[in-house]
């Protein structure tokens, strides 16, 4: 294997390879390093963080670190200037190096030699270095005395790698701090020098004095040097000094604002507004009412385009947090202004009309932000300058196609979609606005009002109705190529029609679909439209597209996923055809369903490769089947009332048992049977939620409604037959208050809250078990199958993907053998693990911390069989770890005085911000042989001779008679 074949090893995406490969390609790298060809060698250092990124546990990386320190040491200043590359790429790596002393040892040799390139490059890797030897005081020297050094290129370095530690480390910060400041004051320290050391007092935050004295001498730098370059340095290194130590940021804002105001410059101006834009972000909380009205009076004031967008792009930021209700509120001891008379509101309003569409969209936002945080009494007069504003910008953006206008178009209809969502009055006239602008406006536009028309129908569902006409004639003439704007715009609009029909397309839609998507579609525009229709429960429509894509893929795993999408469409198709009282026809409906879920199931199995298991549809559809079985199975058990109706005698032998729902007949039996079954459905729906880290929340939203409609389903069967007394529907009296996100959700809702009404009506007024009592289930069964399932987006596409890699120590020579450890003794179980992200880490949800779990179980004993307590027989201990750059590592004490085979079990699980678990995995098992330590064998021994020695005369004796 050569240096090509390790590199083509490292490129691969694969994950899951054996410690033996990782080893393989790092002797490669090795043989690489060795070669006497300098290309050689840097490809081989350049390979490196490649090696990190496949194999990235400490074992490894302590290795190969140290092969790069000797590099670094003996190699040439370009080899070492590839080293402190490779080290500055894996910086998350560092902490993974175990002999640090060694390496850095090693590293440091090299400061000692008479190259000031050598020194500065050495410098630089120290610099890279501070997180893992913040403390050093060798390093801290070296730095100090570098920064005296006659040489321009070993002092920059110097003032890098002392920036560095200044971050790292207080007693460096505090030991630095005068030196610098003589430097920066020093009258032979060259003025560029000093733009270099001036960014380094923004780290001098460790504690309050430090602080204070940093803060003087920047007050004094910006008096002192009034030009240009030294004004931007010290201002920004002042803003950032205050950001971190917070209790300065008021007095900081007072200083960017006056230098906003007062100073001509506009590269001064340019840079108070960005450190003001930093300010809004870090601490909204802190801007007084003084400061934005300041601000707002600049901005009305200001001549240049530029300098006002950079200033309402501060108040756009202020204007969504609680800067806005502190600008509002009436001031102690005078008058209060009416919103619509404020600075604020007149710049907003003036930019609403801006030539310039950044500063108009920036003006919008304002206004909107307003217009949401304003109270009632106050709304009317804004709330209409608001709409004009947003309407005469979407007029002026939706016919340009351009970046800039595309951008702003964007920014404009999510600030009117707040809008609406706050202000539900102004949405009708809204809607048709959109509506009349979608038939004059360029595609792209199209595309972006048809997203922001999608939510609002969302949002409020009663304005689809009106919407659908207008959308339906524009589908007809909407594509006339096959542009990807154009087939963006065919999924745009079709999305919009599933959400106005709210799931029931008419025939006419389903053909001016279909015979669009037959002229100018690409497949891929098939397959995310039959998406779509599957997510918003147009099935039937799904059904057919999915029928005709499934022939035009270009593997058999492809073909195997569309078909089992198809079978489960025409699944939920079937139950969508189920009335209301008919219970026959609801139990060969879903008989039917059954059929093609099953076919469905089995194709998507065959869908499923290594890289893609399919994990997440495969249960949902499992539990979707298990689901639909107990369905059928209840309405069964309903109609055993009539075949098996209670016998004359049921109520003597309730008398007689004490049970009471012995009067009921075997239907009470059936009936518990049912209510566990649907409960244990609940149970399994809610491991899939735990188990969905990385799913959307429209996605687990639709798994917990699925366990909340078997929990209800249990629930009624308990309250209308097994047990109403004790039945309580308190717990269920909030879900008509529940806020919901989509169609679905919104129809679910809807039966949970009729069902419970009917249940609750019929549970006061008859004892059981009578028709009325297996009517209403069954009603509440159908009511249940007639709302049609959502396939949300995480049964599609994953957008978030994490996973968690283990490696426990000591670790088995073979997979197959067990690790010996002595009776007496305690085995100390080491566990690493990784946490691997995809392109898009932490999109939904991150990882706060990581939960290990170990259990051991005895599995074969091999000494005396006498009693064993329990709890010496397994171990069971839980740790939780916070991984810091995706890693994390800890120890395990387990105790095996049991001799025999034990099985370890180690699950990793992990915790997000909120504090919630979820069961990620993976889980690993390593095998434990407990032998028995050879003093106590030896002691055994003994005294089984012992015990032999003694009986021997007594046979002797009895042998004489």
């Amino acid at each position: 294997m050569s240096l090509s074949t390790a590199r083509s090893f490292l490129s691969e995406a694969a994950y899951g390879e054996q410690e033996l490969d990782a080893n393989s390609a790092l002797m490669e790298l090795d043989k690489g390093l060795r070669s006497g060809k300098l290309g050689e060698q840097c490809e081989a250092v350049v390979l490196f963080p490649k090696l990190f990124q496949k194999y990235p546990f400490p074992i490894l990386i302590n290795s190969a670190f140290l092969k790069l320190a000797d590099i670094f040491r003996l190699g040439n200043n370009f080899l070492r200037l590839c080293v402190l590359k490779v080290t500055q790429q894996s910086e998350k790596h560092l902490e993974k190096i175990l002999n640090v002393d060694e390496f850095v040892k090693r590293v440091f040799s090299v400061i000692h030699s008479n190259d000031p390139v050598a020194r500065a490059i050495t410098l630089r890797m120290l610099g890279s270095l501070a997180s893992i030897i913040p403390e050093r005081k060798n390093a801290h020297h070296s730095i100090r005395q570098s920064l005296d050094s006659h040489d321009n290129v070993e002092v920059e370095a110097a003032i890098f790698a002392a920036a560095s530690f200044s971050a790292q480390s207080k007693d460096f910060a505090a030991g630095i701090c005068n030196k610098i400041s003589e430097m920066i004051q020093g009258l032979d320290t060259p003025v560029d020098l000093k733009l270099k050391l001036i960014p380094m007092l923004q780290h001098m935050h460790h504690d309050a004095n430090l602080a204070s004295s940093s803060r003087e001498l920047l007050q004094q730098l910006v008096t002192s040097y009034p030009s240009t370059p030294m004004v931007i340095v010290t201002l920004h290194t002042f803003t950032q000094l205050a950001a971190s130590s917070l209790i300065d940021i008021p007095k900081q804002l007072q200083l960017l604002l006056q230098y906003l105001k007062d100073d001509p410059r506009k590269a001064v101006k340019r840079l108070a507004i960005q450190d003001l834009k930093l300010l809004a972000k870090k601490a909204p909380h802190l801007w007084t009412r003084e400061n934005t009205q300041t601000l707002c009076e600049c901005a009305l004031t200001s001549p240049y385009n530029s300098l006002k967008l950079g200033m309402l792009a501060v108040l756009s930021t202020l204007s969504g947090t609680i800067a806005i209700k502190q600008y509002l509120s009436p001031v102690t001891g005078s008058s209060s202004v009416p919103p619509r008379l404020t600075d604020l509101v007149k710049l907003a309003q003036e930019c609403c009309y801006h030539s310039n569409l950044a500063v108009a969209a920036h003006g919008v936002i304002v206004l909107t932000n307003i217009s949401i945080s304003c109270p009632e009494k106050d709304i009317v007069h804004l709330e209409q300058d608001t709409v004009l504003g947003v309407e005469s910008l979407l007029m002026l953006c939706s016919q340009d196609s351009s970046p800039s206008a595309q951008a702003t178009l964007k920014t404009t209809l999510t600030s009117l979609v707040q809008l609406l969502k706050s202000r539900p009055h102004l949405s009708q006239s809204a809607v048709e606005f959109l509506l009349g602008q979608l038939h004059s406006s360029c595609d792209s536009s199209r595309v972006l009002m048809c997203h922001a028309l999608a939510a609002i129908a969302t949002h409020l569902p009663v304005l689809g109705d009106g919407m659908l006409g207008d959308l339906v004639d524009l589908y007809r003439v909407a594509s006339h190529s096959s542009t990807d704007k154009q087939q963006e715009l065919l999924v745009s609009l079709a999305t919009v029609i599933f959400v106005a029909s709210q799931s029931s397309l008419s025939a006419e839609v389903k053909m001016v679909i279909k015979q669009q998507l037959e002229n100018v579609a690409n497949g891929w525009t098939v397959y995310r439209i039959a998406r779509q229709a599957s997510r918003m429960g147009c099935h039937e429509l799904s059904s057919e597209l999915y029928q005709s894509l499934r022939t035009r893929v270009a593997s058999e795993h492809f073909y195997f996923w569309l078909n089992s999408l198809k079978e489960f469409s025409q699944a939920e198709q079937c139950l969508s055809h189920v009335e209301d009282g008919d219970y026959s026809a609801a139990m060969s409906a879903i008989a039917e369903a059954l059929r093609s879920y099953q076919k469905g199931i089995a194709s998507l199995t065959a869908a499923s490769t290594p890289l893609s298991p399919l994990t997440f549809q495969c249960e949902f559809v499992k539990l979707r089947i298990d689901t639909l079985q107990a369905l059928s199975q209840l309405i069964c058990t309903c109609n055993s009332l009539k075949t098996s109706p209670p016998p004359a005698i049921a109520t003597t032998i309730a008398l007689t048992s004490g049970n009471d729902l012995q009067r009921c007949g075997r239907i009470s039996m059936q009936m518990k049977v049912s209510m566990d079954e649907f409960r244990s459905l609940a149970a399994r729906y809610a491991d899939l939620h735990q188990s969905s880290f990385d799913a959307d929340y429209a996605t687990l939203r639709n798994v917990e409604l699925q366990q909340q409609s078997c929990l209800l389903v249990s629930h009624v069967i308990e309250a209308l037959i097994l047990d109403p007394q004790a039945a309580s529907f308190q717990e269920y009296g909030t879900l008509g208050s529940f806020q919901t996100e989509s169609e679905y959700e919104r129809r679910m809702m809807s039966v949970f809250n009729h069902v419970l009404e009917e249940v609750e009506g019929l549970s006061k007024k008859h004892p059981p078990v009578s028709y009325l009592h297996t009517g209403c289930l069954c009603d509440a069964v159908i009511a249940l199958l007639k709302v049609p399932l959502s396939f949300q987006r995480y049964f599609f596409q994953k957008l978030q993907s994490t996973s968690i890699k283990l490696a426990l120590s000591p670790s088995p020579r073979t997979p197959t053998e067990p690790i010996p450890v002595q009776n007496s003794q305690q085995l100390t179980l080491k566990v690493e693990g990784v946490v691997q992200h995809g392109s898009t880490p932490g999109l939904f949800r991150k990882i706060q911390s990581v939960c290990l779990n170990v259990t051991s179980i005895l599995q074969s004993k091999t000494g005396p069989d006498y009693k064993i307590p329990l709890d010496s027989k397994t171990n069971e201990i839980e740790q939780r770890v916070e991984p810091h750059n995706d890693y994390f590592s800890t120890q395990f004490l387990l105790n095996f005085s049991i001799l025999g085979t034990h099985t370890v079990t180690v699950e990793a699980s992990v915790v997000d911000e909120s504090g919630i678990e979820w069961k990620t995995g993976p889980k690993t098992t390593v095998s434990v042989k407990s032998l028995e330590d050879p003093y106590s064998q030896q002691l055994r021994h003994q005294l089984q001779q012992q015990g032999g020695a003694q009986s021997a005369p007594q046979r002797s004796a009895y042998a004489r008679f």
